[in-house]
């Protein structure tokens, strides 16, 4: 991977340096054309020259225009920008995480979404083993004109407490009609399929059935003198298949079956678990009505998903509208209005994690003999009742581990809906040419509802309010979470002498957030089966569990910039927050930065230069915290009882800081032919509100402070090439390249561990104090003096270390490679998306490799496995596994230690591709279109390299850091591809 990589860097510049020099001669382009407009924090527009810190533009054209429309704005930024790292996983209308330099925080954090100035909520539904996205996905990427990522402290500081984490700024399409003043209307239709890559999904073994012990069968022969198969053994551990030899399994107990009250013949199923998987086809169209003169501008736009996952049973409909408008009253009194309005119905999302997730059962704990077309047919053929291939005997049908995967998809499935509003309004009034009022609302209102299904004679599983385990139930959420700002600012401009300038902002804000969500289930399983119901509730129903929220933050803010002769510009921010949810003595906090840029090309003349700047920046941010962290509160559990927390509260809480330097510089050559931006920081975040464990003989198991301190260093390099351009031939590359290192340096005075998530196995994900940021703990092997694994030589098996590092979340480094071609009317893009490093444990194939189901478990258990290594004398193992007959006893979670299941997460994604063509303006002549393309696109359509087996690495359980670090029951990968039609009038 590094070879290729390197490879592509070297035939990229070489090229460019070589054809530009002698192409350069063709070009004309004004050095402000190369750095261009930029949107900065609070909506600002600002010459991207003048900036003193990093940021990062993606026009629309990137951002969509190579790739198919994956509902989820988040996910479209993966490989274009160094420094934002974007994790994507294949969930039904699941979650993409994005991550700006790496995590500063104990708590993770990601960056603050603004769409043209205004904040929005990228959160989730959290507390499920559903994953519901990211509410960033309510966006319809056809409003969107550019996305700039500011990355650092100084970019983001003026955002206060929620830009410590950087901020990417959407800014959406204004209204622009035909040039007659008619109006103009854009159609965009685009269908799109997935297919399985099969290398993100195990190969089964196909020598060996159901079974725990080798050679045993399930219960005494049964008719006949067959024996039973050990259809309650979730494993594939047990006899060898023969053809000859007859055996009663779970469908000869189906009166629909065939195969009823037959012995059949012990061989491996014809329909494995990948026939289970169906094919996802997205249907989107959209519609963009267009219309602007000199004073007035106005776009509407609709669209329409549809949209079908891997599993059945599964849809979602999304219906998005947008209008915005901007006006000019008189020359100095200008208005703007922006709405967007999304409705979202999803059904059968799916299961994540280890839990009742039927995918998890594919991975872990499965009979390679069962075919699950004929579970398909049990399903239907009885009722729709749950027949399980995993019987509890020969004589009872209940299933003793698993459901029917299809009665588990189409009777215990969830539903959601939900309804994002997003607005608005903007009025500003230029008092003179160097001095103006603007007065902005914004609202964001998201409501959801959320439901989640047991139906009656499933598998007994803890459900509900109380967790008890039930055989069925019926769950229902109301999510409602707000939020509203209010912005009051001046900007101004003067010249304080001819050579020396200076503008600004001065202003304030007022933010008010709500949460008010209301969990309710049922007790004791359904009262009438089949009536999703919480009246329907078998036992008396407990208290609803309540939690209403509210949050106060008011802010001032002010802003200065100093330009001298247009070639040295200095900025500062300086912003002060009060916040609701600290205490009186200190919920205010304040943070600056100062940033300063010298245009260096100014002074040195040369035709190969078009532009070099060196930039150098340092800001203090800070943050808040989350609602009732200074006082205990209690939850009430019905007949005057209440529930003490096990947290304990601060009320001495201050605010978490976070200071950060960063250094820079850009230059293009052969007039914009060539160039790179490179930037180097370092943050020390500090007093971090976190949750440290503490004696239970408080009463408590973890209590609230300010502590820690992790340290964030890295670098940043983006390069951009044109190799050949002619009037009918362009090929552009843009590279991109970053890596972060962070490190623990301080928990709370002797705590040397942070515990962040559990997995299974007993494998956990920590800030570590001297570790890097996200370290995976678990049992490790034995190593000698010379760092050989020790053996056991009785057993044959490696001797463990419990409670070591075994591995870490946190990338080596990111980076990606986009090359576009363009030769007449035709256009080809493709995008290389490039993550090196850091460890996944791998969940599936610790309990897999134990059961027996993956192919490379068929060929030891006879003989054993000699693992490499040596004994404690230093001699050579020798040794085979002993029994390597019974289940786990020669690999997986029995006998290995946790270290065997970390594998490197590194990868190499063909990301993006497509294929475009535009009709000649001559055949669209004497018609109303405008312009007609047509494209093929396609994503996720090569997983170039890998390292994790049967799995993508980069596919997780959902958002957030408990996503992080672990593979377990995760959808297979999907290559997608698609059609898109777009037609302007």
């Amino acid at each position: 991977m590094k070879k290729l990589t390197a490879s592509l860097l070297v035939l990229v510049m070489s090229s460019s340096i070589a054809v530009a020099n002698a192409q350069q001669k063709n070009d004309t382009i004004k050095t402000k054309e190369i750095e261009g407009v930029v949107v900065t924090a609070l909506g600002i527009k600002r010459e991207k020259k003048s900036l003193g810190y990093a940021s990062e533009e993606v026009k629309a054209a990137e951002l969509t225009g190579g790739t198919t429309n994956t509902g989820n704005v988040a996910s479209l930024l993966s490989g274009k920008v160094a420094g934002l790292q974007v994790n994507t996983n294949n969930n039904f209308g699941g979650s993409a995480n994005l991550l700006i330099r790496g995590y500063k925080s104990l708590g993770g954090g990601g960056p603050l979404i603004v769409i043209d100035g205004s904040p929005v909520n990228n959160s989730t539904v959290s507390g499920s083993t559903f994953d519901y996205g990211n509410f960033l996905s309510d966006i319809n990427q056809e409003d969107i004109e550019s996305v700039n990522v500011l990355k650092g402290a100084a970019a983001s500081a003026l955002y206060g407490e929620r830009g410590s984490d950087g901020v990417i700024l959407i800014v959406t399409k204004s209204g622009r009609g035909n040039n007659d003043g008619s109006w103009g209307v854009t159609l965009n239709s685009g269908i799109t399929a997935g297919f399985i890559d099969k290398s993100t999904f195990p190969t089964y073994q196909k020598k060996y059935g159901a079974g725990y012990g080798g050679q045993a069968w399930n219960e005494a022969p049964g008719p006949g003198g067959y024996n039973y198969a050990n259809f309650v053994d979730d494993a594939s551990y047990g006899p060898a298949f023969n053809p000859n030899q007859l055996v009663y399994q779970w469908d000869s107990f189906d009166p629909s079956s065939p195969n009823y009250g037959k012995a059949t013949p012990w061989v491996a199923a014809k329909n494995g678990p990948i026939k289970f998987f169906e094919t996802p086809v997205t249907y989107i169209n959209t519609i963009t009505i267009e219309k602007g003169n000199k004073t007035s501008n106005l776009s509407l736009s609709y669209s329409n998903m549809l949209s079908n996952g891997l599993l059945p049973n599964s849809e979602l409909r999304k219906n998005t509208i947008s209008a915005k408008f901007n006006h000019d009253f008189t020359d100095k009194l200008h208005a703007s209005v922006f709405t967007t309005l999304t409705l979202q119905d999803t059904k059968g999302r799916n299961e994540t994690g280890y839990s009742d997730n039927v995918v998890t059962g594919f991975r872990q704990w499965w009979q390679t003999n069962v075919d699950v077309l004929a579970l398909r047919d049990a399903y239907a053929n009885n009722g729709n009742s749950n027949f399980s291939w995993n019987r509890s005997t020969a004589a009872d049908g209940t299933p003793q581990y698993w459901n029917n995967p299809y009665f588990q998809r189409y009777q215990n499935y969830q539903s959601d809906n939900r309804t994002r509003i997003f607005s608005y309004a903007q009025l500003k009034y230029d008092i003179s040419k160097n001095f103006g009022i603007t007065g902005k609302l914004s609202y964001d209102d998201l409501q959801m509802v959320v439901e989640e299904r047991l139906m009656n004679g499933s598998l007994p599983q803890a459900f509900g309010a109380s967790q008890l385990n039930v055989s069925s139930g019926y769950s229902r959420t109301n999510v409602k979470n707000s939020e509203l700002n209010f912005d009051v600012f001046a900007n101004y401009k003067f010249d304080i002498t001819p050579d020396l300038n200076v503008s600004g902002i001065v202003g304030g804000n007022v933010r008010r957030n709500l949460i008010d969500n209301i969990f309710m289930s049922t007790e004791g399983g359904l009262s009438k089966p089949g009536l999703f119901a919480i009246s329907n509730s078998v036992r008396t129903i407990l208290p609803p569990d309540e939690n209403y929220a509210k949050k106060l933050t008011s802010s001032l803010y002010a802003t200065a910039s100093f330009a001298y002769k247009n070639f040295l510009f200095v900025d500062g921010t300086y912003r002060i927050d009060q916040s609701s949810n600290l205490p009186k003595a200190n919920n205010n906090y304040d943070y600056y930065s100062v940033t300063g840029a010298i245009i260096l090309s100014e002074f040195v003349k040369q035709p190969w230069l078009s532009f070099w700047k060196v930039r150098g920046n340092y800001a203090e941010v800070g943050s808040s915290t989350d609602n009732y962290r200074l006082v205990n509160t209690f939850k009430a559990r019905g007949e005057g009882l209440f529930d003490q927390p096990y947290f304990l509260a601060n009320p001495n809480l201050k605010p978490q800081r976070s200071k950060e330097t960063e250094f820079g510089m850009e230059a293009q050559f052969f007039k914009n032919r060539l160039g790179f931006d490179i930037a180097i920081y370092k943050t020390r975040t500090i007093d971090q509100i976190i949750n440290l464990p503490v004696s239970s003989a408080t009463g408590y198991r973890t209590f609230l402070v300010n502590a820690g301190q992790i340290d964030n260093k890295g670098i940043e390099v983006q390069l951009n090439g044109t190799p050949f351009k002619s009037d009918n031939f362009t090929w552009d590359v843009n590279v991109n390249w970053s890596k972060n290192e962070n490190k623990v340096i301080a928990l709370n005075g002797d705590s040397q561990n942070y515990l962040m998530a559990s997995y299974q196995g007993g494998v956990s994900l920590n800030a570590r104090v001297g570790e890097a940021f996200g370290a995976l703990v678990g049992s490790d092997y034995v190593y000698n003096a010379n760092g050989d694994k020790v053996i056991d030589p009785a057993t044959g098996r490696y001797l463990r270390n419990n409670n070591q590092v075994i591995g870490n979340i946190t990338p080596d480094w990111v980076g990606g490679i986009r090359n576009s071609f363009r030769y007449k009317n035709f256009t080809v893009s493709f995008l290389i998306d490039v993550k090196k490093g850091g460890d996944v444990f791998s969940t599936d194939m610790y309990y897999g490799l134990a059961t027996g189901l993956y192919a490379e478990t068929a060929d030891y258990r006879e003989s054993g496995l000699v693992h490499p290594g040596v004994n404690p004398n230093g001699n050579v193992n020798t040794t085979p596994t002993i029994n390597p007959g019974s289940f786990g006893n020669v690999d997986g979670y029995r006998r290995m230690p946790n270290k065997r299941f970390i594998y490197d997460a590194s990868y190499v994604k063909l990301r993006e591709a497509s294929i475009g063509y535009s009709l000649p303006k001559s055949i669209l002549a004497n018609t109303s279109i405008r312009e007609a393309k047509i494209s093929i696109v396609g994503r996720n359509l090569w997983i170039i390299h890998k390292n994790l087996p049967y799995a993508d690495p980069e596919a997780g359980t959902g958002n957030g850091l408990a996503s992080k670090g672990n593979s377990i029951g995760v959808l297979p990968t999907t290559r997608d591809i698609g059609i898109d039609l777009t037609l302007k009038f």
